[in-house]
């Protein structure tokens, strides 16, 4: 296989040639004119309606329901009440209606066709200055001038500031083009309305910048808190499966030891019940390598083992009291015979407690606490409820980030158990929590299953 090298011959100094890099000023120029094409001219009639007003804000929330509905086109009535002044002035100044409707039409337009708007402004200044206007008010009557100023600002809000300096360019040539061509004769009274016209597009371009950089605070927010609040879960997940790991690798070594010590507790066992212990051995130290394959990945780098067993809802009496010596006064009480529950329930059911109890200590400083757990039918139900802090209080909340609803929701939706947290009606907050628990069928009920 062969390579063929193409080469191209550098053309002479001076020379045109299409891929010449373009000079910074002609890449700004180029881009200008692009500006002002897209701005001014592409789609300059296009229709694009005003759009309503919200009716969320804090004022408009207190007016009554009729009003309300009427408050959502509060922009279009300021639009029309500028345009009706433009058309007043003009008409009482020259004491004819034309006058007065070439200045309320371009004022009426920008509710429909804004930047078209600024175009049949300027036209319509021209006209009235031509056929019903003076020479002392050149190019602008009052009407006009009024209407101009209002079509620029409108303008100005509904689209960009871009947009908006071209308009204020457009402006001025056309004032300088007026005074060029006709003011030996008329005169000029184009600067006042460049002047003013000036500082109003400046503090419209001010509002777009800070409202700009409002919205994209508001969506960084937003993307912040989503991505906090899915690493709060996925960090809790890791949690729940380390816990997990140790809980079901210490009962399936139990299974593998137990399995490798029966027979020898049988004076000869038979052939099949050897073989049997085998295999329930050989499964469970498969089973055991496989879950500590799979699970050990959530593990970080860092973490090591606890050395002493999961808590249990044996192990509340100590919590209690670490909370009671915080500050937090708790009461306890269970209903129903108390017995043993799996160690994931039991374990999942001290992390409740223990969230709950912490959420009391920083949302709530100086409020009581109670405890309620009931062994019922099929299940474990748990409730946590702290009342309101007193009033006034030394101690001031301390707020976490607001995830550990999250962790519970978590643990209660792995163990395919129902979960409700809210506030309570006195004032504070209470948090109740079913668990589920299979029933495991014992030898009585497997005799009466036969009989």
């Amino acid at each position: 296989m062969t390579e063929t090298t193409q080469t191209q011959a550098t053309p002479p100094d001076g020379a045109f040639s299409p891929h010449k890099p373009r000079s910074p000023e002609y890449k700004f120029a180029e881009s200008a004119l692009r500006g002002l094409r897209q701005g001014l001219f592409h789609d300059a009639f296009a229709y694009r309606p005003l759009r309503p007003a919200g009716v969320d804000g804090p004022l408009i929330r207190r007016l009554p329901d009729r009003l309300r509905a009427y408050a959502a086109w509060r922009r279009h009535a300021v639009v029309v009440a500028a345009g009706l002044l433009a058309l007043f002035v003009g008409w009482a100044d020259r004491a004819a209606p034309v006058a007065g409707l070439l200045a309320l039409a371009p004022v009426l337009l920008t509710l429909t066709r804004p930047v078209g708007a600024f175009w049949v402004s300027l036209m319509a200044a021209t006209a009235s200055s031509w056929f019903v206007g003076t020479p002392s008010d050149w190019p602008w009557q009052p009407g006009n001038y009024i209407a101009h100023l209002t079509v620029l600002t409108v303008v100005a809000i509904r689209t960009r500031p871009r947009t908006a300096a071209w308009m204020w360019a457009a402006t001025a040539s056309y004032a300088v083009v007026s005074d060029a061509l006709f003011g030996y004769a008329y005169g000029n009274n184009s600067a006042p309305l460049l002047v003013l016209s000036a500082l109003i597009l400046l503090a419209v371009t001010v509002w777009h910048i800070r409202k700009d950089a409002e919205q994209e605070v508001t969506a960084q927010q937003t993307v912040t808190e989503h991505e906090r609040s899915r690493r709060t879960l996925l960090e809790e997940r890791t949690t729940i499966a380390r816990e997990l790991h140790d809980v079901v690798a210490h009962h399936m070594s139990v299974v593998a030891i137990q399995a490798e010590a029966a027979p020898y507790r049988v004076e000869n066992p038979p052939p099949e019940l050897e073989k049997a212990f085998a295999t329930i051995r050989e499964n469970a130290v498969a089973a055991l390598t496989e879950l500590r394959r799979v699970l050990g990945v959530v593990r970080a780098e860092d973490y090591e083992a606890p050395e002493a067993p999961q808590p249990t809802l044996a192990d509340l009496g100590t919590l209690l009291a670490n909370v009671r010596e915080a500050g937090l006064a708790v009461d306890r009480t269970t209903m129903g015979a108390v017995r043993e529950l799996p160690q994931g329930v039991e374990l999942s059911a001290y992390r409740i407690v223990q969230e709950a109890l912490s959420n009391t200590l920083r949302h709530a400083p100086g409020a009581s606490a109670r405890v309620e757990i009931g062994y019922v039918l099929g299940g474990l139900a748990l409730r946590i409820v702290n009342g309101p802090p007193p009033k006034p209080s030394l101690l001031k909340p301390s707020p976490g980030s607001g995830h550990g609803i999250t962790g519970m929701r978590e643990r209660v939706s792995m163990l395919g158990g129902e979960m409700t947290a809210g506030p309570a009606d006195d004032g504070g907050y209470e948090v109740e929590v079913l668990l589920p628990v299979a029933t495991v069928a014992g030898p009585a009920d497997d005799d009466e299953a036969g009989a």
